[in-house]
């Protein structure tokens, strides 16, 4: 018997048809946790609904305009109704939905919530423990997993942006369980490579996808590392804990990358621009330099010195001849005073000048100690004083008057009777 094939299309439709059957599908009631959760611009959502088992992808079309109040995001626990119907196109079914509401937090987003609250308590968070990126590094590591797309994407940013870095990869698993633990195994191993910055991250994900880095060892371990470290884990509107710990945060591994390096050609023609204002500053110094001295090489002290000079030997030449005939007059002025001297008595016989002086300097002596009183007291004579004045006549006393008689050998105090 021959056998007949039938298309995947008709396979699909075939599908299609049992699950529209089933009454129970057609309208349900299921609550889950969702992830993924993503609001278009059209107004429709998109998102993955899961409990401990199992997951399925869901649809709301014009979301935007039926949930009102109501803001879906990964780890809200909620209530849905709809249907269940096939995607022809992807050949998967999934759950169409008509209402959503809250139905409490998720357990991991909880879990996430309470580490966060602990660790912003213990000061991890603060600002004053962020390390500055450096400008212009040389050596960039990054701890993400060796195939992905994130490093991909972080290399060529890197290379693009500023070549004179080099990229050093730590590579590690970003998901699963063994993911937290290997992640900080590499942040520890990259402190032996010099490096300036540190990106740790990795690509989009759900909540489940991304939880590695919501772990409380890879939080300690980034606030730990010496390193300054960029955190870019999935896209821009996802969170983790790794984010608020690092020293910056980028929306995605591309951006870690463009933060993390200086555009090269906005940094050369800024270079550029300063070389070339020093030059002009420069010629421009140099220009008004030599007009100063071109000024200065342009007067008769440099053209003609000679004319400077030869004024000022004349006058020295004046001078001097002035010097020598005034010099010549004081000498022989002064050699005919020194004659009269050599002439005189004082030159011929010096002696019998001497001899004359000396003779009257005696007589001299001789005259006064012949009026010397000490001398008359010698011969017995005594000298009477009162208050300091010598007496010379009875007449100057009156009684009662208190004496004093000098002798050549002492005084004597007495009063007048």
């Amino acid at each position: 018997m021959e056998e007949t094939y039938i298309t995947v299309s008709e396979v699909t439709d075939y599908i299609g048809n049992l699950i529209a059957s089933d009454l129970n599908l057609r309208h349900i009631f299921i609550k889950g946790e969702m992830s993924n959760v993503n609001l278009y611009r059209s107004g429709h959502l998109y998102f993955t609904l899961k409990d401990d088992e199992s997951q399925i992808k869901g649809v709301m079309f014009g979301a935007r305009y039926k949930l009102k109040e109501l803001r879906p995001k990964d780890g809200m626990k909620v209530l849905i109704e709809g249907k269940i119907d096939v995607y022809k196109k992807n050949g998967v079914y999934q759950l169409y939905v008509d209402k959503i509401s809250k139905d409490g937090v998720g357990d991991l987003h909880q879990r996430y919530l309470e580490l966060k609250e602990k660790l912003n308590k213990e000061g991890l968070f603060d600002e004053s423990h962020k390390k500055k990126i450096p400008n212009f590094p040389k050596r960039i590591g990054v701890v993400t997993a060796q195939n992905g797309a994130a490093i991909r994407d972080i290399i060529t940013t890197i290379k693009r942006r500023w070549p004179l870095c080099e990229v050093i990869l730590f590579p590690s698993l970003v998901q699963g369980d063994k993911a937290a633990e290997n992640i900080v195994y590499q942040i520890k191993r990259s402190e032996n490579f010099d490096l300036d910055t540190l990106i740790v991250g990795r690509g989009g994900g759900s909540i489940e996808d991304l939880w590695s880095f919501n772990e409380e060892i890879v939080a300690r371990a980034i606030y730990d590392c010496k390193t300054p470290v960029i955190s870019a884990v999935g896209h821009e509107i996802d969170f983790t804990i790794a984010d608020f710990v690092a020293d910056l945060r980028a929306a995605t591994p591309t951006a870690a990358a463009e933060i993390a390096v200086p555009p090269y050609g906005e940094i050369k023609n800024g270079v550029d621009q300063l070389k070339l204002r020093a030059n002009m500053a420069i010629n421009k110094q140099f220009g008004e330099n030599k007009s100063k001295f071109d000024a200065i090489v342009s007067k008769k002290l440099f053209t003609n010195p000679s004319e400077i000079y030869a004024p000022k030997e004349m006058m020295l030449d004046n001078l001097v001849n002035k010097l020598e005939h005034s010099s010549q007059s004081l000498i022989m002025k002064n050699k005919s005073r020194l004659d009269l001297v050599k002439h005189s008595s004082i030159f011929k016989n010096p002696d019998e000048i001497i001899k004359d002086k000396w003779e009257n300097y005696l007589l001299q002596i001789s005259k006064l100690e012949i009026l010397n009183p000490l001398n008359t007291l010698k011969r017995g004579y005594t000298l009477a004083k009162s208050e300091g004045k010598v007496i010379s006549s009875s007449k100057d006393l009156k009684s009662g008057d208190e004496l004093e008689i000098e002798f050549d050998d002492g005084n004597v105090n007495t009063k007048v009777i």
